[in-house]
């Protein structure tokens, strides 16, 4: 992540213990909750002391860059905003990444899914494979993301194997639900299938400000022909505002949308996005994530390298492993800010 910052302060040739802190203070005196503020130097010491310091005021390190032997970090003031959603276990949700490829080029996706993005599969073979360790681990949900999962066309045995082993959501921008994928969608067990699409407000404007001209009035008719097909639909607003956010919600309730099946999250300055919430891996109580490329510590970045857990999937007990023994070790510090950043 390169994360532009509203505040840039060239610390020279200060320390901690040379005058960095005051000028640090002044900065963030300058700003407001939520900016971001950079540092740059060319004594990379200086990174842990800023790390320590952050921790103990409730800041937050959100991006480190080196370039041309200088390194750059950007905290962000302040805690990130809380989240609708309650503590769960980790390794009781399981997100899997099935493609980066997608029908909509979205402004601020957080994995940078669009149609000339690289399909990166996980494939039938490895879900296959993950779904019945899954089980064997007592995962209780499994959350299937992409890309659009309805571009592969193998889509109805990857969501099947993982029903099989947990009820199963699909996160999907609903559009695509006709021809041979309306026939896979009708093939899903709907007691065990969830729907969750995204609809990002309750009229045109804003929704295709971010997806592109004609996307409300699909996704809308996805939403519906989801629904008379029998499937559970949960719908999911990715919003820049409370204000936005207050919105929808009215609109879910004068459609009668119970709170179980809605879904209101900020955007993360993540991916594609120039805009959003910061968010570092101490924000984040971590839920097991898995692409092609390896486990990550959450599918807000699930392509970051700061996110990355490991590059090795199996055995799928090892990899659950490695994310709680990383959390348990960085919440001896840092388990105050740790926030659920609500995906689904």
């Amino acid at each position: 992540m390169r994360a532009s910052a509203n505040v840039e302060l060239d610390a020279g040739s200060k320390t901690f213990a040379s005058g960095l802190l005051p000028d640090l203070i002044a900065a963030l005196r300058r700003s407001r909750k939520g900016d971001l503020v950079a540092v740059i130097s060319g004594d990379p010491s200086i990174g842990p002391e800023l790390a320590a310091w952050c921790r103990f005021t409730r800041n937050s390190l959100v991006d480190t860059a080196v370039e041309d032997g200088r390194t750059r970090w950007v905290l962000r003031y302040g805690e990130a905003p809380g989240n609708v959603g309650e503590d769960r276990p980790i390794g009781s949700r399981l997100w899997l990444y099935t493609n980066f490829d997608c029908n909509l080029s979205c402004d601020y996706c957080c994995v940078r899914s669009s149609p000339k993005a690289p399909r990166r599969a996980l494939g039938i073979e490895r879900v296959r494979r993950i779904a019945i360790e899954a089980a064997e681990l007592g995962v209780r949900e499994i959350f299937v993301t992409g890309g659009e999962p309805f571009m592969l066309p193998d889509i109805g045995e990857i969501i099947a194997a993982c029903a099989a082993a947990a009820p199963t959501t699909v996160l999907t921008n609903g559009m695509l639900f006709a021809g041979r994928r309306l026939e896979t969608l009708r093939s899903l067990p709907r007691e065990r299938v969830t729907l969750q699409i995204s609809l990002d407000s309750p009229t045109p404007e804003r929704h295709e400000s971010h997806r592109g001209k004609g996307t409300w009035a699909r996704t809308w008719k996805g939403i519906e022909r989801a629904r008379a097909e029998g499937f559970r639909v949960r719908l999911a607003a990715t919003v820049s505002t409370d204000a936005e956010a207050e919105e929808f919600r009215s609109f879910l309730d004068a459609h009668q949308v119970s709170e179980e099946n809605r879904v209101i999250r900020r955007i993360a300055l993540r991916g594609a996005a120039t805009r959003g919430v910061a968010v570092a891996r101490a924000d984040l109580v971590p839920e097991v994530t898995i692409t092609a490329e390896g486990v990550f510590w959450h599918p807000v970045g699930a392509e970051d390298s700061d996110l990355l857990v490991s590059g090795e999937i199996f055995p799928l007990a090892e990899s659950f492993a490695a994310v709680r023994h990383a959390f348990y070790r960085e919440s001896e510090h840092q388990r105050r800010l740790a926030t659920i950043f609500n995906c689904a």
